[in-house]
């Protein structure tokens, strides 16, 4: 049994880290950190954890040593807070967008502002088991990719690693409302958000950045919010190389993903959940790929599919550490999701 602290537990990825990690058998929460609930239930804040837990939030300072620390602070605060939390835990798993590329000139371009630690970017090492699982295994800094990263990404790797496709990409992300974090402001309101379809980034998505780093594709992305509260798809458009047919594609993604126990192919012909669909993989840890191809366009729509809030966060920061503590890795991250839901 390890102990482990959070830092940003009020948070909708907080709630869901504490509720894997009440329920791992190997890791006991044992401090959970809000900078405005100080001495509150934390099932205040969670309801869900009602019955689960007694813990309480506590402050920063109050923070002792762990043998893992999650940040799940806000984007742009953990390069702050990580020199002064460095030595609370021998392994720190990072949730937040701040660590997770490699050069600091790409992040200032992509977040607006500049990397205040570029130093410690070297040091992370990135919470997507499918592509480093070798280096997971000896990593005491992890930065887990974001929600539409991860699912853009497991669409895309296995066609752009093949070199079954051009290297400009479409990606048409649609997400939930919980993707805006559990402080949004006034445009996610629900009388604002009911009923809406609302591209809140036309052009220039962030998350360009850390697909591009880990496929080597050029995309071009949007991102749309829908009624939804969890769940991320991502439609990916991309031009085929000459002569690629269905096997091909088919070929590439069971060679990537035969052996993962989070990945699974969804591209059947008929039925209501032929292309991956995330109202299926709610608290769960997976994520579905699958494809349409039109091979005499030279067309391949590539589709992903996930819980933003589990796979897509707390799931891959769970998966990651038995990753590196050399645990199974579905310990803690059984849960199949619910139909009909």
């Amino acid at each position: 049994m390890i102990s482990a602290a959070l830092v940003g537990g009020a948070g909708y990825i907080g709630g869901e880290l504490l509720r894997l990690l009440l329920g791992h058998p190997r890791v006991e929460p044992v401090a959970v950190v809000s900078s405005r609930l100080g001495g509150k239930r934390v099932d205040g804040v969670h309801p869900n954890l009602r019955g689960i837990t007694d813990l309480t939030f506590c402050s920063q300072s109050e923070l002792g040593r762990y043998d893992v620390l999650f940040l799940a602070s806000a984007h742009g605060s953990t390069m702050a807070l990580l020199p002064e939390l460095a030595d609370r835990a021998k392994t720190v798993i990072d949730l937040s967008g701040d660590f997770r590329l490699t050069d600091p000139a790409v992040y200032a371009r992509h977040y607006g502002t500049e990397h205040s630690a570029p130093e410690l970017l070297g040091d992370f090492v990135s919470g997507a088991p499918e592509l480093a699982r070798d280096e997971l295994r000896g990593a005491d800094r992890i930065a887990v990719p974001g929600c539409m990263a991860t699912a853009a990404i497991l669409a895309l790797r296995p066609l752009a690693a093949e070199g079954l496709i051009e290297p400009d990409v479409m990606i048409d992300a649609r997400t939930g409302s919980s993707g805006s974090g559990a402080t949004a402001g006034q445009m996610n309101l629900h009388a604002e958000r009911s009923g809406a379809m609302r591209v809140f980034a036309p052009a220039g998505h962030r998350h360009e950045a850390e697909i591009a780093q880990a496929c080597g594709v050029r995309p071009t992305m949007t991102a749309t919010g829908v009624e939804a509260v969890r769940g991320v798809q991502v439609l990916c458009r991309a031009v085929v190389r000459d002569a690629v047919d269905e096997r091909d594609v088919r070929r590439a993604y069971r060679k990537h993903y035969a052996d993962e126990p989070f990945v699974r192919i969804v591209a059947q012909r008929r039925g209501a959940y032929r292309l991956p669909e995330p109202k299926i993989l709610l608290g769960s840890n997976f994520c579905d790929v699958g494809f349409a191809l039109r091979a005499e366009a030279r067309q391949v729509l590539a589709v992903a599919a996930l819980d933003n809030l589990v796979k897509g966060g707390a799931g891959n920061a769970v998966q990651s550490l038995n990753i590196r503590m050399g645990w199974p890795e579905r310990l803690g991250l059984e849960f199949p999701g619910l139909h009909p839901a």
